[in-house]
């Protein structure tokens, strides 16, 4: 019988165990993206003067928003619109065609690019009256561009430097020549591990220290 309970415990304190690890995780996931509220106070309406809208323009210009986060705009559902628009739309007020369009009062935008986004109310005297907004989102600097990328090791296609003005390529010498690529590195020779996946390696380790504890302090 205390055999059986021991093992009914050590059973429950694992679950647990794996349900906070699994919280974590979805902690993690989500932990890189930020809400940003317009202005800083989500508050979408028409500005009172000039000094709102620049005041609305000037926080949206010190932001750093990054792929990933969203903006909240509250506004009364019953008077008021959130458009997303392009720059010629924003520029003329012009909302006819806009790329999207809310009005559920308590609008949740996600940025899934980098770039410029316009918005604008979708009463047109408001926008008229400056309440519109540009938001731009920085460039995912993880990235690396193809175009960068080495040459496929064993390539012997070469590259000339561009001749002097007035001048013209030597002539190649006669015969071929043979170009011997350089060694491919030996199997052994395993590249360093990236900063995450030191992350991910230390995180395991110390749910692995955990859940031994666990054990150990159960027994």
């Amino acid at each position: 019988m205390a055999k059986t309970i021991l093992r009914s415990n050590l059973n429950l304190k694992a679950l647990d165990a794996w349900g906070l690890f699994g919280l974590f995780l979805v902690l993690v996931q989500r932990g890189g993206a930020v809400e940003f509220k317009v202005g800083g106070s989500g508050e979408w309406k028409l500005p009172t003067d000039d000094t709102m809208f620049s005041a609305i323009n000037l926080w949206a210009e010190k932001s750093r928003f990054q792929i990933g986060d969203t903006i909240l705009f509250v506004y009364p559902a019953d008077k008021d619109v959130v458009l997303q628009v392009n720059k010629d739309d924003y520029n003329n007020c012009n909302t006819a065609t806009p790329i999207e369009k809310y009005t559920d009062g308590h609008t949740v935008f996600k940025f899934n690019q980098s770039g410029p986004f316009y918005f604008i109310s979708g009463v047109k005297d408001h926008c008229h009256k400056n309440e519109k907004l540009i938001v731009i989102v920085l460039a995912d600097r993880t990235n690396r561009s193809s175009s960068t990328s080495p040459p496929p090791s064993g390539s012997t296609e070469v590259t000339p430097s561009p001749a002097p003005t007035g001048e013209e390529y030597p002539s190649p010498p006669q015969g071929s020549v043979e170009i011997n690529p350089a060694p491919a590195p030996s199997a052994d020779q395993n590249p360093p591990p990236s900063g995450a996946s030191s992350i991910v390696v230390s995180f395991i380790g110390s749910i692995g220290a955990f859940l031994g504890s666990s054990l150990l302090l159960v027994l």
